[in-house]
């Protein structure tokens, strides 16, 4: 009877493996659909992570029981392997020169200035933060121009969303700027931003992206809930949104031939169309230097949605994210250099 039973346990345990399974399978075709045409396929790239992790578990139970059903879950993430290095990296790289450019990206949550953290002190801990630092180019996303901004940079491009609007995108430079521009997405608090700065004899071209937001909150939704209908609905325009945002950068970005870096909150993890389309032809400065989790949101999983992704005229030397919770996103940084083929 005990033998049945488990026999029975077993058969459950592998249906739903092989749900898993089949899930995470279905997953790798979702870079090369936009979201417009299938939105609520977008809405899986989110939850790769999971069944990432969900099939090398289940591989794991059915080794450890000597059962021949481990090759289904070992099968299908060997198939994915190269996905592994956007969610966990086992070893980094860190080659620290001083004529490298640190480059950091960070979405600080308007510095607090709503009080959503009831620590009056968050906003002098970021300034702190990025002082201590000391990064080269700072992008920032969802910047508030308030009157006691503490970022010290001899150069600097701060566009809000409207003349009155304190609301916006920043970047700040060592280096001169001697070009910038904003994209202004339509119907959005969210924009993309370029600026041109000079370091030595080149010219380098700094994107700052802040695509539009999926309006998780932790705190109050989450899928599975009682509200998740609601929040599904909301993040299936906002991915909508995302792929027309994505059009007009790349139709942006095609008429500049120099050298370029890609920073910000893409808001949609490497696993989606929009990174794919966006990481073309780039370097994921994570993927080629990082350790550890990629972890970038504050969320109940590992969400990697903010990158730093030099064009291939570039060399990664070292990347981290930084486990400080001043802001729901995690500060990145890299550091690069220019490859002496192209200096």
């Amino acid at each position: 009877m005990k033998k049945k039973s488990k026999t029975l346990s077993n058969r459950f345990i592998f249906l739903i493996n092989t749900i898993v399974a089949v899930v995470l399978l279905l997953s790798y075709i979702l870079p090369y659909i936009s979201p417009e045409r299938a939105p609520i396929l977008a809405i899986l790239s989110l939850f790769v992570p999971i069944m990432i992790l969900a099939n090398i578990l289940f591989a794991i139970y059915w080794v450890l029981r000597l059962k021949k059903e481990f090759f289904l879950s070992t099968f299908v993430v060997l198939v994915g392997y190269g996905y592994l290095g956007h969610v966990y990296k086992l070893s980094g790289k860190e080659i620290l020169m001083n004529d490298d450019l640190k480059i950091m990206s960070y979405n600080v949550k308007m510095f607090n200035h709503y009080g959503w953290n009831t620590n009056d002190s968050i906003a002098s801990k970021m300034y702190d933060f990025i002082k201590n630092q000391d990064p080269d180019i700072l992008t920032i996303q969802e910047f508030y121009h308030g009157e006691n901004i503490q970022i010290d940079f001899p150069y600097q491009y701060i566009k809000t969303k409207a003349k009155k609007n304190k609301f916006g995108m920043a970047t700040y430079s060592k280096f001169p700027i001697v070009n910038s521009g904003s994209l202004d997405l339509q119907n959005t608090s969210n924009n993309i931003i370029f600026t041109d700065i000079v370091k030595g004899m080149d010219t380098i071209r700094i994107y700052n992206i802040h695509l539009e937001s999926f309006g998780i909150k932790p705190d109050q939704e989450n899928f599975g809930e009682e509200n998740s209908d609601r929040l599904m609905k909301r993040m299936k325009k906002a991915f909508k949104q995302q792929a027309i945002q994505t059009e007009i950068f790349l139709e942006h970005q095609a008429s500049w031939r120099g050298k370029s870096i890609i920073t910000g909150d893409f808001n949609n993890t490497a696993f989606s169309w929009v990174y794919r389309q966006i990481a073309k032809d780039k370097q994921d400065a994570f993927k080629v230097a990082g350790k550890g989790l990629g972890k970038t949101f504050d969320y109940s999983y590992p969400l990697r949605i903010d990158f730093i992704l030099p064009d291939t005229h570039f060399e990664v030397h070292h990347f981290q994210n930084f486990d400080v919770k001043y802001s729901d996103h995690f500060p990145i940084m890299a550091r690069i250099s220019l490859k002496k083929d192209f200096e």
